[in-house]
């Protein structure tokens, strides 16, 4: 399936660092930045999450809500977020369904190794539920700040 601009983005639930059930359609009438990351912990990850926490104000008074998801389970995600004082909600995809779902789950190279993960790659979702713009194998620096950029238009 391909998730692109102008489709409705696929409803999901999944279990959150918080200890709850989410799901996409709760946050129907906001807009939704849903960002993929690959790993908690790693350099580029803690880097994007940070960078979202440092602006987590303008992006909610901006009415946009903050999710991340990555394959990392819910204690992994809460360790992550006590760490970094993360203020937005971690969702656990351990079985990659949402991944596959929006097309991020890909065949990836590293040090000559192949092997399956997320392609870094961010969604915002206009509060109709509909992709307004993708940003695929998302190079972190100044990342957030184009998000907001494009938010903010």
């Amino acid at each position: 399936m391909t998730v692109d601009i102008g489709v409705k983005a696929p409803d999901f639930t999944l279990p959150a660092n918080n200890g709850e059930e989410v799901s996409l359609s709760n946050y129907r009438g906001r807009k939704v930045v849903l960002y993929f990351y690959p790993k908690d912990m790693t350099p580029g990850c803690t880097t994007e999450a940070c960078d979202f926490r440092d602006s987590y104000e303008k992006f909610i008074n901006a009415g946009a809500t903050i999710l991340g998801i990555s394959p990392d389970p819910i204690q992994k995600h809460q360790k992550f977020v006590e760490k970094y004082d993360l203020p937005f909600i971690l969702l656990s995809d351990e079985t990659t369904e949402v991944a596959k779902l929006y097309d991020v789950w890909k065949l990836k190279k590293n040090f000559g190794k192949e092997y399956m993960g997320i392609e870094r790659t961010t969604f915002l979702i206009n509060e109709e539920g509909m992709i307004e713009k993708v940003w695929q194998k998302v190079r972190v620096k100044n990342h957030v700040e184009n998000v907001f950029s494009v938010l903010n238009q």
